[in-house]
């Protein structure tokens, strides 16, 4: 095997050749180019990051690599040999294994079943061992850790949580026996707990032999697990570096083409008078008697991990959840919010966690989705003015520097960042005085999270209310005026932006002692 050298620490290490490599690959679609010569490659055992904006071109490099689509030019090389895999069906039969930020399970089938799609254990005549099938499932998700072991193999993908589906795609690694393993933002809907065990399943993947390939917006993870550091930008390759020769400043740089400015706690400012005061509201299952307020101005951030009952909270008061008990009062005055349209009336919008599923209509143009709301407000019957209506996009393309050619422009063809934008625009639109953001920068780039922080800080600076959702702790403290702590349906906890910090907050939700991040836990066990 021909051996190349690298430098860990300052010793020089025998590192074996790639597993994985393209040469030159090109990527074109209709008025786009994908990638242009681009270059790649991953070892066995170790863990190589793949960074940049959304729309640099990630996605498309991986899903050639998994058969998904195949390059215009340049060549894939496995194991040393030329490859070229016309689905992803050939791919995974070499070991290429492709964990998609989308799932991509069938939610009619069972757990097991879907664990070993396209290579069920069958009797002669082609008949399901479907025993065989449930014993090895349970086989797989004990290996992969102790969350993935209470899921239940017969149980119907569809009837799962989102975090349970993506635990379900994640297990499927290890029955494959993969040796090449591709996770595309894995983290983006998991638990702490659910996370630390995905970061020790990489870490057993790895020293196991398999290589790694990692998708993430979260530098914390990447420079808590990558070994090596590729970078994109607009479809061009920027540079690959060692993890431990780099920082997250220089990434970001190349990642973007410009330095941005490290997040920082917003300026106190007086609150204003109360305008949202919800008081002991149920929602059967996901909150339990939950109270707070909210003043003009403010920003009012609710933190604790997936499931802890925020986003649940948040629909309650918006109307889109059934409360099954509490009351709400708006200015001082009793009112009963029982859909998104009393909640529109009243002066209130939401920016769902789910753009895609929730958010937008991605078969829709970016004019027609940023006008929704709007349109709906003033009449169903009435007909649509499409200069008022163009007006509109083109403010907000401006403000919020959208990138799209054009109005027209599908949604669906527009990167994460550009789509949450939109999002964003379609409330901005309606002028409101209460906007709640549930996981605002979920899914987006490095530049629009900061664009999208700016935002939220000028927002509130004006005088608009904000109730942010988020499970990121740096995003809730730079932002938050006060952050309301949540734990299994309630409030456990309220503090003041100046009493905030990390510590407190992971403390407050997780119980005193156990105030460690996911990449805090995993980065004492990385494996170098």
């Amino acid at each position: 095997m021909d051996l190349t050298t690298i430098h860990t620490g300052g010793a020089a290490q025998a590192a074996p050749s790639p597993i994985l490599s393209v040469r030159g690959v090109t990527k074109a679609f209709p008025g786009v180019l994908a990638l242009s010569n681009v270059d790649f490659d991953v070892r066995p055992g170790e863990v190589h990051a793949l960074c940049g904006e959304n729309g640099a071109g990630k996605s498309t490099l991986m899903r050639i690599l998994a058969g998904n689509y195949q390059a215009d030019e340049g060549e894939i090389l496995f194991r040393g040999a030329p490859a070229r895999y016309r689905n992803t069906r050939e791919a995974r039969q070499e070991g290429i294994l492709l964990i998609h930020q989308e799932i991509s399970l069938v939610p009619e089938m069972s757990v097991a079943e879907n664990i070993f799609l396209g290579s069920l254990p069958q009797r002669t005549g082609g008949l399901v061992r479907r025993r065989e099938m449930l014993r090895r499932s349970r086989e797989v998700l004990a290996a992969a850790g102790d969350d993935f072991r209470k899921i239940d193999p017969n149980t119907k993908v569809g009837n799962l949580t989102f975090a349970h589906q993506q635990m379900v795609e994640i297990a499927r690694a290890t029955a494959f026996k993969s040796s090449v393993v591709i996770f595309d933002e894995p983290t983006a809907s998991l638990t702490l707990s659910e996370a630390n065990a995905l970061f020790a399943t990489i870490v057993r993947l790895k020293a196991q032999g398999v290589a790694i390939v990692y998708i993430s917006h979260k530098m914390s993870e990447v420079f808590a697990l990558a070994d090596r550091i590729t970078v994109l930008r607009d479809g061009s390759m920027r540079g690959t570096l060692r993890a431990s020769e780099t920082n997250e400043q220089e990434i970001t740089r190349l990642m973007i083409g410009r330095d941005i400015a490290v997040a920082v706690r917003v300026a106190p400012r007086e609150r204003g008078p109360e305008l949202l005061r919800v008081e002991g509201i149920e929602a059967s299952g996901f909150v339990k008697g939950v109270s707070f307020s909210i003043h003009s101005g403010e920003v009012l951030g609710l933190y604790g991990l997936i499931g802890a009952g925020r986003t649940e909270t948040a629909e309650a008061v918006f109307g889109v959840r059934r409360r099954t008990g509490g009351r709400i009062f708006w200015k001082g005055s009793e009112v009963r919010i029982r859909s998104a349209r009393d909640a529109v009336d009243l002066g209130i919008g939401l920016v769902p966690e789910d753009r895609k599923g929730k958010g937008l209509v991605l078969g829709l143009s970016g004019l027609a989705n940023l006008t929704m709301v709007m349109m709906r407000k003033a009449g169903l019957l009435r007909l649509p003015d499409r200069a008022r209506n163009k007006s509109a996009y083109d403010e907000f393309k401006q403000k919020l520097d959208i990138r799209a050619v054009s109005g027209d422009t599908l949604v669906n063809t527009l990167s994460g960042g550009n789509q949450q934008k939109i999002a964003l625009a379609k409330w901005l639109a309606l002028k409101p005085q209460l906007l709640i953001l549930d996981e605002p920068t979920r899914g987006v780039d490095v530049g629009a999270k900061s664009e999208i922080h700016a935002l939220i800080a000028r927002l509130a600076g004006e005088g608009m209310s904000i109730l942010l959702v988020s499970s990121e702790l740096p995003e809730i403290l730079a932002l938050s005026t006060r952050v309301l702590t949540f734990s299994e349906g309630r409030v456990v906890g309220e503090f003041e932006a100046r009493d905030a910090t990390e510590e407190v907050l992971l403390s407050a939700v997780l119980g005193s002692g156990a105030a460690k991040s996911p990449v805090q836990a995993q980065a004492s066990a990385k494996v170098e």
